[in-house]
Formats: structure tokens, C-alpha cells, sequence
């Protein structure tokens, strides 16, 4: 690790500690030539697969287009931003512990769509509106009818 004042390579780590989110490790490095500190920090690589458009194109895997779909389902709900990033960290969680090179998209938005079934529906009902591309009303109806029974039944279970 080079120095940032001298570019010297010789140095050595003096305290280390882990993040709060236990994701890094902050190491206080100081150098051997001019004896200076500088902070590192240490975190595991993360490598997402390609995600497989519907048209068959590829690109690489991008949180923020994730976030982005939730925040936008999520808008004027009363939704945290913290449980948002929950959702993304769980989805990425997933796509980490699948161990594939490329993930068909439509495995991405099913998980966002049963974490936001579960976190809030109206955000699912927005999601799932642009998701599946509703053709009319119609469809858009028995999606919420659907929703209905589920909830009818889940009051029933509860009662």
C-alpha cells in the first residue's frame, strides 16, 4: 500500500477496527519513510452476475437502477429509506448466494415484488403495475382483486 504523501510502499498498520455494519475493516497505516498516518479500508469484493433483459440484451447488475424501481414504488408512502436498502441488500443477498454468472431480470423484480407485497401494497400494486406492463384496466383490476382475496384471507386466519 503506498503512502498518499510520500508514495513510499514500506508501512505498517498501527490499529484496526470493524465498521459498525461489520462489512470493513478501517486499519490506521503509518508510514515507514516519513512517518505519517493515513487511514485504509478493507471490504470483501462483491460480484454481481449479468442480468438477462427480456429482449435478451445483457448488462451488469446496478443497484441504483434497483433502488431506483423501489423508491419510485415507494413514493409518498409511508416507507423508510433504510427498509428500501433492506430490500436491495436482500435482493443482492440472493443474487450473491445463487452463485450465477447471469440472472434472468425477472428473477430481480419477482423479489421486489414479494418484498414490497409484504412491506407495503400500495407500493406493490405501483410496482407490479410497471413490472408486468398492464395492458388496461382490466388487468390492473384482477391484479387488485387478487390482492383482496389475499388480504380477506389473511384477516380470516388472523380472527
Amino acid at each position: 500500500m503506498k503512502c498518499p504523501f510520500c508514495h513510499h510502499l514500506g508501512n505498517h498498520v498501527i490499529d484496526s477496527r470493524l465498521s459498525k455494519d461489520g462489512h470493513t475493516i478501517r486499519r490506521r497505516r503509518v508510514c515507514e519513510a516519513c512517518d505519517r498516518r493515513f487511514t485504509t479500508y478493507e471490504r470483501v469484493e462483491e460480484t454481481f452476475p449479468v442480468v438477462v433483459k427480456k429482449d435478451g440484451r445483457r448488462e451488469p447488475y446496478d443497484r441504483q437502477k434497483v433502488l431506483a424501481g423501489l423508491k419510485k414504488a415507494c413514493e409518498k408512502r409511508p416507507v423508510s429509506m433504510a427498509a428500501i436498502e433492506q430490500i436491495a441488500d436482500r435482493i443482492e443477498q440472493t443474487l450473491q448466494e445463487r452463485g450465477e454468472k447471469e440472472v434472468p431480470s425477472t428473477l430481480i423484480g419477482e423479489a421486489a415484488m414479494r418484498e414490497l407485497h409484504r412491506l407495503d401494497q400500495v407500493a406493490y400494486v405501483r410496482f407490479a403495475s410497471v413490472y408486468r406492463e398492464f395492458k388496461d384496466v382490466d388487468e390492473f383490476m384482477r391484479e387488485l382483486q387478487r390482492l383482496m382475496k389475499e388480504r380477506g384471507k389473511g384477516r380470516k386466519q388472523k380472527g
